[in-house]
C-alpha cells in the first residue's frame, strides 16, 4: 500500500475510531498518536476497541499544547513507526483526529500513486505570506520562547519585549531558510526519512524547540532541505477565521465540502451527524479524478470573515457590538440634515416631502422629543420620540432609525437649540448629507415678541453653539457631503442651492424646481441684527446682512422712472 495515515488524536476518541477504521478498510495503515492528556482509562478503551485491526498502531504518547514541541515530537514518532513498520509505504499523511476524508480514499491512493516523488506540504517564507497572526513575522525564528503564549500570555510578552529591547537574535542554523505553512502535510517515504534520519537532526530539534509554533514551520522549512518536488499546498481543506482559528463544519456546510473537491477536511464538529454519515458511508461520492480546490470555496469564507469582522452596513446587534473602528459604515442608508432651513421658510416640511418623496421629519433631537413626521410618538422598530431614551445613545439613535427605514431616505431638521453631541458624529458619516443655512437660528427670536435683553443673551448663546457645530464640520476629518451658506448668501438666490439639494437627494427623476418654499417675512431684520450690535452682541454668522429691510420673496423694488434727452 503506498499511504500511510499519522493520526494526532486529543478528544473525540469515538469519532477518531471511526476514522481510523475507514482509512484502514481501504488498506491504509494507520499509526495514532494520543495526546498524554486523554485519561488513561480513556485511552485504555480506546486502544482495546481498536485491538481487532492489524493495521493500526500506537505511538509513544506525549504531552502536546498548542503551538509546542511536543507536536513535532508526536509527529516525529509517529512517523517514525510508520516508516519501519510499513516498508511499502510510499507517502505519509498527517491528519488529526477531527479530521474526516471527504473523497473515497482510493482516489487519494490513486492520486499519489500518480505522483510518486511529489511531496504536498505548504512551506513559504515569512515575506512571502499575510496570514501570520499574533504579530510575529521572522521573530518566531530568531527568539525565544520558553512560556507558553496561551498559558503564559503576561510572561511570553514581556520576555518578547526584554529581548526586542536589547536587540536579541538567534542564529538560525547554517543551511536553513525558515518556511512556514499549515501542520496537515503529505511527504514521500524519502523526504520524510531524510528528514528524521538526518546526521544534524539533533541539531534542527534544538533550534525548533525554540521556535514560536514550531509544528508550522519544522517540517515546511527542512522539507525544503530534500525534497526534489514540492506543491506547497496542504491536501487537507483548512480554513482559519481572522483571529488564526479553525473554522469549525457542521452538517449543513455538507454542499460546501463536497463542493471543495479536497480529499480530507478539518476541524469538524463531532456531532455532525449527518457529514460522518455521508462521508464515512458506502455512499460517499467519488469526485471523478478531480483536483482538490479548496479556491472554490474561499470567496465564502472570505465573505464570512468580513461579516464577522465588519458586520452589515449600520447594524449593531446584541451578540457583536464593534470595536471602534470596526464599524461598517456608521449608518445603513443615505439621509439629509437640514439646518436652518424650518427657521427660514414656511412650510418647509411638507414642501421637501412633496418636491423628494422622502419622509421629512422635524427636529429628532429637539430638547422635549423627537419630532417625528406627522407627529408620530412610535416609528419603525418600535423608536419611542422620548428625548431620555434618545439622548442615552444619540448615535445608536440614529443608526436604529435609518436600519429600521431603510430603502427610504430620511431627512430631518437639526439645530443649536438640539442636543449637541450628535453633530460630530453626522461629520463622520459619509452617508449624510448636511446642508447648513448659518444664523437662521436668529430668525425665530427675532419674530419673537420678547424683552430685547433676553434675546440677546440667547442669540450670544445659540451662536456659540453654532460655531462650534461648523467647526466640527469643516474638520478635514469630516466625510459627509456638506453644504454650508451663510443666511445673507442664501437668500439673494435661493433656487440654486435648493435645486442643488433636490437633486442630490435624488428620490424622484431630476427636474427643475416648479415650486420653491415660502422665505419668512424679514422685514426689519437687519435692524434686529444692527441692534444686537448696539447692544455688544456681534452676530457674524448670518454674513454681511443688510439694515435696510429685505424684499418680500418674489417681489422687485419700484424702479425709477428716468428720462432720455435726445
Amino acid at each position: 500500500m503506498s499511504v500511510g495515515i499519522v493520526m494526532l488524536v486529543h478528544t473525540a476518541l469515538g469519532r477518531a475510531e471511526q476514522v481510523a477504521r475507514h482509512w484502514t478498510r481501504a488498506g491504509c495503515p494507520v499509526v495514532i498518536h494520543v495526546d498524554r492528556k486523554v485519561p488513561q482509562r480513556a485511552f485504555a478503551a480506546f486502544r482495546e476497541a481498536l485491538a481487532d485491526d492489524g493495521l493500526i498502531r500506537f505511538s509513544r504518547r506525549h504531552t502536546c499544547n498548542w503551538g509546542s514541541w511536543a507536536l513535532v515530537r508526536a509527529s516525529q514518532d509517529a512517523s517514525e513507526l510508520m516508516l519501519s513498520a510499513h516498508p511499502e509505504v510510499r507517502h505519509v499523511y498527517l491528519a488529526s483526529g477531527s479530521c474526516l476524508p471527504l473523497r473515497p480514499v482510493e482516489e487519494l491512493i490513486a492520486y499519489l500513486e500518480e505522483r510518486p516523488r511529489t511531496d504536498f506540504i505548504e512551506s513559504a517564507t515569512t515575506a512571502d505570506v499575510p496570514w501570520t497572526v499574533g504579530g510575529l513575522d521572522e521573530e518566531r525564528f530568531t527568539m525565544h520562547f520558553p512560556f507558553s503564549w496561551r498559558r503564559q500570555r503576561y510572561l511570553f510578552d514581556r520576555f518578547v519585549e526584554l529581548q526586542r529591547a536589547v536587540g536579541y537574535r538567534r542564529r538560525i542554523p547554517e543551511g536553513l531558510t525558515p518556511h512556514m505553512g499549515s501542520q496537515w502535510w503529505c511527504l514521500t517515504r524519502q523526504t520524510l526519512s531524510a528528514i528524521l534520519q538526518d546526521p544534524r537532526r539533533a541539531a534542527h530539534d534544538r533550534y525548533f524547540r525554540s521556535v514560536w509554533i514550531p509544528d508550522e514551520s519544522y517540517f515546511q522549512t527542512l522539507a525544503r532541505l530534500y525534497s526534489t518536488n514540492i506543491e506547497s499546498r496542504s491536501l487537507t481543506l483548512s480554513k482559519f477565521d481572522f483571529q488564526g482559528k479553525p473554522h469549525i463544519f457542521y452538517d449543513d456546510h455538507l454542499q460546501l465540502l463536497r463542493r471543495s473537491d479536497c480529499f480530507v477536511a478539518r476541524k469538524i464538529w463531532p456531532h455532525a451527524e449527518r457529514l460522518y454519515q455521508v462521508f464515512l458511508g458506502e455512499g460517499a461520492r467519488g469526485a471523478s479524478a478531480t483536483e482538490p480546490n479548496p479556491g472554490k470555496i474561499d470567496r465564502i469564507f472570505a465573505k464570512a470573515v468580513e461579516r464577522r469582522t465588519r458586520g452589515r452596513a449600520g447594524l449593531y446587534m446584541q451578540s457583536r457590538f464593534p470595536n471602534h473602528g470596526w464599524e461598517n459604515g456608521r449608518t445603513a442608508g443615505k439621509y439629509s440634515v437640514f439646518q436652518g432651513f424650518t427657521e427660514l421658510f414656511q412650510d418647509f416640511e411638507p414642501w421637501l416631502a412633496r418636491a423628494t418623496g422622502a419622509q421629512v421629519h422635524g427636529h429628532l433631537y429637539a430638547p422635549e422629543r423627537a419630532e417625528f413626521v406627522n407627529g408620530q410618538r412610535i416609528l419603525n422598530g418600535a423608536l419611542a420620540d422620548s428625548a431620555a431614551l434618545r439622548d442615552y445613545n444619540p448615535r445608536a439613535f440614529l443608526t436604529n432609525l435609518v436600519w429600521n427605514t431603510r430603502g427610504e431616505r430620511q431627512c430631518f431638521q437639526y439645530g443649536p437649540h438640539d442636543n449637541p453631541k450628535i453633530n460630530w458624529h453626522f461629520a463622520q458619516d459619509p452617508n449624510a448629507q448636511i446642508s447648513v443655512i448659518s444664523g437662521a437660528w436668529a430668525v425665530p427670536l427675532f419674530q419673537s415678541n420678547r424683552d430685547f435683553a433676553d434675546l440677546r443673551t440667547e442669540a450670544a448663546a445659540l451662536q456659540k453653539i453654532e460655531a462650534k457645530m461648523l467647526d466640527e464640520l469643516r474638520s478635514p476629518d469630516a466625510k459627509a457631503r456638506i453644504r454650508i451658506w451663510t443666511m445673507a448668501e442664501f437668500i439673494e438666490a435661493p433656487m440654486e442651492p435648493l435645486q442643488i439639494i433636490i437633486d442630490e437627494i435624488g428620490q424622484r427623476a431630476t427636474r427643475r424646481l416648479a415650486e420653491a418654499p415660502r422665505l419668512a417675512d424679514l422685514s426689519g431684520f437687519g435692524q434686529f441684527l444692527q441692534n444686537l450690535k448696539n447692544q455688544g452682541m456681534h452676530p457674524y454668522l448670518m454674513g454681511d446682512f443688510p439694515v435696510d429691510p429685505a424684499p418680500r420673496h418674489g417681489q422687485r423694488p419700484a424702479r425709477k422712472p428716468y428720462l432720455v434727452r435726445k
